[in-house]
């Protein structure tokens, strides 16, 4: 019985010298490739000259709009344009029940007979003064009476546009309140947007502007700055600014959000191809992985704006620093690398 216990023992003993035997050389290789470098690609920073730009909203507002409705309270007898139809300045777009036109139309004639009368008699010195002034008065009153009941029973569109509201049917009862339509002309369209102070003095009547509309992706549309208003707004720093849009083709339409670019001025930033650029998980930042004596750095950067297959970089990042383009989910700070290619662009 002692003997095969000593024998079982000693056969556990050896297993397990075996097996350290054959787990050592193993772990040494792990350790051994774990000090191995990292093959990279790299990228050099450089230092070009960009525009430097600066993004803006608004909201595209029609060039002139205009609310058109009679003068007075009365039955409209046609409306005679729909929402969406092209008008021209002086086009007649609805007309207004005629009864108090007419009976002012007689009102201005009969007047008119009695001053002609009385003109006559005057001129002879038949009647007074003052007689002639009374009927001249009553004839005046009554034209502008008669011309104001004409201009708001035939309502005339006063600017070339479209229409964009029709508040009433024919045959409705016109109170005062809503207009009748709204009108608005929207070529030119104009746009207002709010800029930084910082642009105040580089911001000039007639430059030229690019925007997009969310409505057409990343298509450029074109903008002259119209205007620029006088004051800052000391709660939010920024001034109005007013473009105009020729809009010949009229696919700018008011109530589009539009996104305005706006040019500063050229000046010198370091750029790195966008492939460089790693973001932190669980957080905003961005980073690279400088590469130096042969060890990956860790290096946090800002981004400025991007062109084509670049990124500018406003900070951590110095021109001529060779930065990993491929391999950094293999990399730590303080990583061996070597590098297998290397690409870079000249300065322009």
């Amino acid at each position: 019985m002692n003997f095969f216990r000593t024998n079982t023992i000693t056969a556990i003993a050896a297993a397990g010298a075996m097996v350290f035997a054959a787990c050592t050389p193993k772990e040494e290789t792990k350790n051994d490739k774990t000090d191995e470098a990292v093959k990279v690609e790299v990228a050099t920073g450089v230092e070009r000259e960009v525009e430097e730009t600066g993004s803006y909203t608004g909201t595209v507002e029609a060039f002139v709009t205009n609310n058109i409705a009679p003068q007075a309270n009365g039955r409209i007898k046609k409306v005679l344009v729909e929402v969406g139809d092209h008008v021209r300045a002086g086009q007649t777009i609805a007309t207004m029940d005629d009864v108090s036109l007419a009976q002012a139309k007689l009102q201005m004639d009969n007047n008119e007979l009695e001053f002609n009368r009385v003109d006559e008699l005057y001129k002879v010195g038949g009647t007074s003064k003052s007689e002639w002034d009374s009927k001249k008065l009553a004839l005046d009153i009554s034209r502008r009476n008669y011309n104001n009941l004409l201009e708001n029973t035939t309502l005339v569109s006063p600017i070339s546009g479209i229409v964009t509201k029709r508040n009433y049917d024919s045959g409705d009862m016109y109170r005062s309140g809503e207009p009748l339509y709204t009108i608005e002309k929207i070529t030119p369209v104009k746009l207002l947007v709010n800029v930084s102070e910082s642009l105040y003095t580089k911001i000039k009547k007639g430059m030229d502007v690019d925007f997009t509309l969310d409505v057409y992706g990343d298509e450029l549309f074109k903008a002259k700055v119209h205007l620029i208003y006088p004051t800052i707004d000391p709660a939010t720093r920024t001034f109005p600014v007013e473009l105009i849009v020729a809009n010949g083709n009229e696919r700018v339409r008011p109530g589009m959000f539009a996104r305005v670019i706006i040019n500063q001025e050229r000046v010198k930033r370091v750029l790195v191809n966008d492939r460089c650029i790693q973001k932190l998980m669980g957080s905003g930042d961005r980073y690279v992985y400088v590469v130096k004596d042969g060890v990956a750095k860790y290096r946090k950067v800002t981004l400025g704006q991007r062109f084509n297959n670049e990124f500018e970089i406003l900070e951590g990042l110095s021109a001529g620093e060779t930065v990993v383009m491929t391999g950094q989910t293999r990399l730590k700070d303080g990583a061996k690398v070597q590098i297998i290619t290397s690409k870079s662009k000249e300065s322009k």
